[in-house]
């Protein structure tokens, strides 16, 4: 079945450029709906001026906290803040560890975001960092659980879904039995894992914290970052803006104050419309009765689909690292290669839109692509060359 009709502009435009979108993983093409919810925005900024505030954190705010709540089988939506990305919200989280250092537990696989700034804070002495390896895969979960039940460490993050690999750890609970307001935190990074897989917290969502966004799976692009962060864990963040109090701004000169909820993590004016299209995105999904799991199920057969004819390309010698296998899954295929630069920038010539980390090619497939996108691809892989 086909879902092109939820794309239409972005789908015209990657047409009048000649480009095949299999980034899907990376950019994700914005639905026709996203359009709709940055209209409302402007609207209300032109509209209502001033009072356009009382219908973003009276309205837009809570029905996003709502659809991610939804999505994650979260108890309490009021547990929800949003940020410009998670970045920001990493940085607020550590920022309410009161020790220094602060003894971090992570993997080698993370995405940049985190291992540049934990780099830099171990550079600067304000956390220590311990990295299980990733590789091999078939024991990091084993290898990075017998770590964390060491209990040396005020803060594990790791990742839901890998982003370089696509390789997916599940096991939160076992994670989450280890947290403890007073002593160690567990984050995790779902940013790969959200809308791609299904996932649900209740069972943990009083113990684990989690962080992901709008601008992959989600469609609603940036500006939709968000945490999920159960009461008691980060009580008084340092890094915080005026916006944490903002539930009552009348308190006595000289007193910190800080929301009672997630809102505590909040930072100052922000640009609302990454909410506005997150909501209205969802909200489409909704109508056409496509909730993670048909999507996932729509990608999963192109998936195998491409899978199954990569042996008749040139990509034949390279290693599939994430193949499909009926389980949870990425929303890419990643192909190892020592000539995977070289792959991709001829296929960035011939019109189709990959990416690549080192040695790793991604192929990202989503809800605008079907059969006749794979039959494309495989035409214009045609005049790949081995790397001189």
């Amino acid at each position: 079945m086909s879902h092109k009709h939820l794309f239409t502009q972005a789908l015209g435009a990657q047409e009048r450029e000649g480009r095949l979108h299999l980034a899907a993983h990376s950019h994700h093409l914005w639905p026709d709906a996203s359009f709709e919810g940055q209209r409302r925005c402007w609207e209300d900024g032109a509209f209502l001026a001033d009072r356009k505030w009382d219908r973003v954190m009276g309205e837009v705010w809570p029905a996003a906290q709502a659809q991610v709540a939804a999505e994650l089988n979260l108890p309490d939506p009021s547990t929800i803040v949003f940020a410009s990305n998670t970045h920001e919200l990493m940085l607020r989280l550590l920022s309410a560890r009161t020790e220094k250092p602060v003894r971090v537990l992570s993997s080698d696989g993370e995405f940049h975001s985190f291992r540049r700034q934990a780099a830099r804070w171990v550079e600067s002495g304000r956390i220590t960092l311990e990295t299980v390896p990733v590789a091999p895969f078939e024991s990091f979960a084993d290898r990075f659980l017998d770590a964390a039940r060491e209990r040396r460490h005020d803060l594990i993050f790791v990742s839901q879904v890998f982003f370089n690999s696509g390789h997916v750890f599940d096991r939160f609970a076992e994670l989450a039995a280890l947290a403890d307001p007073e002593g160690c935190w567990v984050a995790i990074d779902g940013y790969h894992g959200f809308m791609a897989v299904e996932t649900d917290l209740s069972a943990v969502a009083d113990r684990l914290i989690f962080v992901a966004g709008g601008y992959k799976y989600a469609m609603a692009g940036e500006g939709v970052g968000f945490m999920h962060c159960p009461p008691g864990f980060g009580a008084r963040p340092e890094i915080s803006g005026w916006y944490a109090e903002f539930d009552d701004l009348s308190l006595p000169p000289g007193t910190i104050g800080y929301a009672p909820d997630a809102r505590r993590f909040l930072g100052a004016t922000f640009d609302p419309s990454g909410l506005y299209r997150f909501v209205a995105v969802r909200e489409m999904l909704a109508r056409e009765g496509l909730t993670t799991a048909a999507i996932a199920t729509h990608v999963a057969a192109l998936q195998q689909r491409l899978a199954e004819r990569l042996d008749r390309t040139r990509f034949a010698g390279a290693e599939l690292i994430n193949p499909p296998d009926g389980g949870a899954h990425a929303r890419f295929l990643a192909l190892r290669s020592q000539e995977a630069q070289s792959w991709y920038r001829q296929l960035a010539e011939a019109g189709v839109t990959v990416d690549v980390r080192g040695d790793v090619l991604r192929i990202g497939l989503g809800l605008y692509h079907d059969a006749s996108d794979i039959e494309l691809f495989l035409e214009r892989s045609r005049g790949i060359a081995s790397a001189p």
